[in-house]
């Protein structure tokens, strides 16, 4: 269950309409590195997760993508407001006007509309946390690149908070690692997947798995 506060993380006043830097930052928004992906990710990986702080953690992350998600849309929505039909046209942006107007639509900065594929849920601890680790990665990419290309400080301000955003996460998806590699009892934590094979993560006995409880091993 999720409390929602009326305001947005950050504030976004953008006092001049720019179409061209809407059509770049909406990436952020439904591209393939952008917040729509991340906050489901994040809430569909928590599910399997075999530690109560790592469930913790990607609901907190997931839940704040969400927020960042409300971000982008506010400043795309800003960008593009009260636009003549010249101004439109004039700035590329009828391709994107004629199938949505100026409604928010998860697209990628290339018009790619979103797509699960973007994301995964693998159902393993490990193979998820470094999936999320490079998420991050990824979205600070994608935020450094918009900063780039945009002028306006009113624009890069909460740019700039939301990139900020994503370094935070990727310390804390790195210390959630630690903390998974920590818990797991085995010296190879690779060879098993603690969120399905329970019983390899209460053996003691050395290897990963004995022949008798992992049937790959017969």
């Amino acid at each position: 269950m999720f409390q929602y506060e009326k305001k947005l993380q950050y504030p976004v006043r953008i006092k001049t309409p720019n179409p061209k830097y809407a059509q770049i930052i909406i990436s952020q928004y439904g591209g393939p590195d952008g917040e729509l992906g991340a906050s489901l990710r994040y809430l569909s990986q928590r599910f399997s997760m075999p530690f109560a702080e790592l469930k913790g953690l990607l609901t907190d992350i997931g839940t704040e993508e969400l927020g960042h998600l409300e971000m982008i849309g506010a400043i795309v929505y800003q960008l593009t407001r009260n636009l003549s039909p010249e101004e439109i046209k004039k700035c590329g942006f009828d391709t994107y006007f004629v199938d949505h107007t100026t409604g928010i639509y998860p697209v990628a900065a290339s018009g790619a509309p979103f797509t699960a594929a973007y994301l995964q849920s693998k159902g393993d601890v490990i193979t998820d946390l470094h999936e999320d680790l490079a998420a991050e990665q990824k979205a600070r990419t994608t935020y450094d690149n918009i900063l780039r290309l945009v002028d306006d400080p009113d624009v890069r301000e909460p740019i700039k908070f939301l990139r900020e955003r994503e370094i935070v996460h990727y310390q804390r998806f790195g210390e959630g690692l630690r903390l998974a590699t920590d818990r797991l009892d085995e010296k190879n934590f690779y060879a098993f997947n603690p969120s399905f094979d329970k019983h390899c993560l209460q053996n003691k006995k050395g290897g990963p798995c004995d022949k008798k409880s992992d049937p790959r091993r017969t």
